[in-house]
């Protein structure tokens, strides 16, 4: 069954869910209809009593020796990461990163859908990528309000970033996903979660070079 209360749940766990929710979805579509923590423990490499922890933090509870219907925990996830009910979003941004994200289909899958472009660029202001016109910086408050807008998406570069964060902030933007390579402070009524490629790129290359080389492999 599926309880109705959430527990308080950690930033670690938290990120563990969407991994969690791909893995059930690949599994509806195969056609499974039961899961048990050992299952989803056994797929990727996690402790079964820490998953069993996390689904519980999500509201999720399992009967014994029977496991979880796939559907309802699916259901369950979804809904407790809040994807289950799409959120507008505006983009600062509109360089290739920006394009990029804006082109990326996934995201609407997971209940975001970006509604309008920015950029503290004049010269790509009056431009549009993906569809959107691109508008300047100063327009941001005002659709802010008039749209109920509460998240941003941030990818500017990076001596744009400070500026641009603020803007988002004093606009009442609550929360902002930062691909900027900068670390903000926008207080503590503003939550931003940092997107640091170079330190994703690190870790890929230092455990990269701690492998054997092909040639030193027999």
């Amino acid at each position: 069954m599926i309880a109705a209360m959430h527990h308080p749940i950690s930033v670690p766990s938290l990120r563990r869910l969407p991994l969690y929710l791909r893995l059930l979805e690949a599994w509806r579509a195969e056609g499974r209809e039961q899961v048990s923590c050992t299952h989803l423990a056994d797929a990727l490499g996690f402790d079964p009593t820490q998953v069993r922890k996390d689904l519980a933090a999500a509201g999720a509870s399992g009967r014994p020796k029977v496991g979880y219907e796939l559907k309802t925990l699916r259901d369950c996830l979804a809904g407790f990461l809040g994807w289950d009910n799409p959120g507008e979003a505006f983009l600062v941004g509109a360089g290739p990163l920006g394009q990029a994200l804006l082109a990326y289909e996934g995201f609407a899958a997971r209940g975001m859908s970006i509604v309008a472009v920015f950029d503290p660029d004049p010269g790509r202001v009056g431009g549009s990528v993906g569809g959107k016109p691109v508008l300047p910086l100063a327009k941001l408050a005002n659709l802010a309000a008039r749209m109920h807008v509460r998240l941003g998406v941030l990818a500017v570069p990076a001596d744009a970033a400070a500026e641009a964060g603020r803007a988002m902030a004093e606009a009442g933007l609550q929360g902002i996903w930062n691909f900027a390579p900068v670390r903000l402070d926008l207080g503590p009524l503003v939550v931003v979660e940092h997107v640091d490629l170079a330190q994703s790129l690190a870790v890929l290359s230092h455990r990269l070079a701690e492998l054997p080389q092909p040639s030193e492999i027999t």
